[in-house]
């Protein structure tokens, strides 16, 4: 059976699958190669097609859409590139990947950069504390309309809460601080191996989200809000993707059967199988996608 080109497939669920080929193409522009050749050949039908009244109809290399444009005045090649030349933009699940994870990775540099700043300000806060204390106090007592004296017996609100924090050990806040810079990292390498698609991060990823889902869980459970809800869903869809979409712990076929589905979506064969035949000159030119 002969694989359709992106976009043009029916769906085969009552939902329809996200085609990433259209999407990136929205934005960056069509993948065209051979506009500025002179001459067409059979050769070149794979992306580049001339009919009998002289029209040029370009594929996108990406989601195959067949684009019509006019013919170069003045062009300057005597003919398109050789495929050895051509360096084809990612499609199909190479491209739906690499999307993915480039997302998963900006999550985790947000990460990165929040926590990164608490641990900061967390060592900065234990290294001045007895200086910032009643400065404060005082300032949130005035903003409540009352007095500094008296502010540890508040039971409840933000002196009680300052209260626990200005009375916390220093030993406790470092370790709070370190803990906060070191997970900062965790973080900010997961971003950098996923941005860049390594098999390593997927795993990192994947160990250090799952193992604090538990925790996410009695957050909720004990004081629940939107953002904890949200932030936790969000993680449930990272480890799910990462565990059945990149078949980690060799799950599905492990990374064997990613790498033979990749080459079915990647290549110049997966271009050839997608490509309509060569119609006869006295027939129209393929039909626009």
């Amino acid at each position: 059976m002969v694989d359709a080109p992106p976009g043009t497939q029916p769906p085969k669920r009552f939902r329809p699958r996200l085609h990433w080929e259209l999407v990136l193409c929205a934005f960056r522009g069509h993948e065209l190669v051979g506009t500025d050749a002179a001459e067409l050949s059979d050769v070149d039908a794979i992306f580049a097609r001339e009919d009998a009244a002289g029209t040029r109809w370009y594929r996108c290399l990406r989601c195959d859409s067949w684009l019509v444009l006019a013919a170069q005045v003045a062009p300057t090649r005597p003919a398109p590139p050789a495929r050895g030349e051509i360096e084809l933009p990612l499609r199909g699940k190479p491209l739906r990947d690499k999307v993915v994870l480039r997302l998963i990775a900006i999550n985790r540099g947000f990460h990165f950069v929040v926590l990164g700043a608490l641990g900061a300000l967390v060592l900065v806060f234990a290294a001045n504390r007895a200086t910032l204390r009643e400065t404060f106090f005082k300032v949130v007592a005035d903003l409540q309309g009352g007095t500094v004296a008296g502010h540890a017996h508040a039971r409840h609100g933000l002196l009680h809460e300052l209260d626990n924090l200005f009375t916390t050990s220093s030993a406790h806040l470092h370790l709070l601080g370190g803990v906060l810079l070191a997970y900062a990292a965790v973080e900010g390498v997961e971003a950098a191996g996923l941005w860049h698609q390594q098999r390593w991060a997927e795993y990192l990823t994947f160990l250090v989200t799952s193992s604090l889902l538990p925790l996410e869980v009695y957050e909720i459970t004990n004081r629940a809000s939107g953002l904890k809800i949200l932030a936790f869903v969000v993680n449930v869809v990272i480890v799910i993707y990462l565990l059945l979409a990149k078949r980690l712990f060799g799950l599905r076929g492990g990374a064997a059967a990613e790498a033979v589905e990749s080459k079915r979506d990647q290549g110049w064969e997966a271009l050839e199988r997608a490509s309509p035949p060569l119609p006869p000159a006295s027939e129209a030119p393929p039909a626009r996608a």
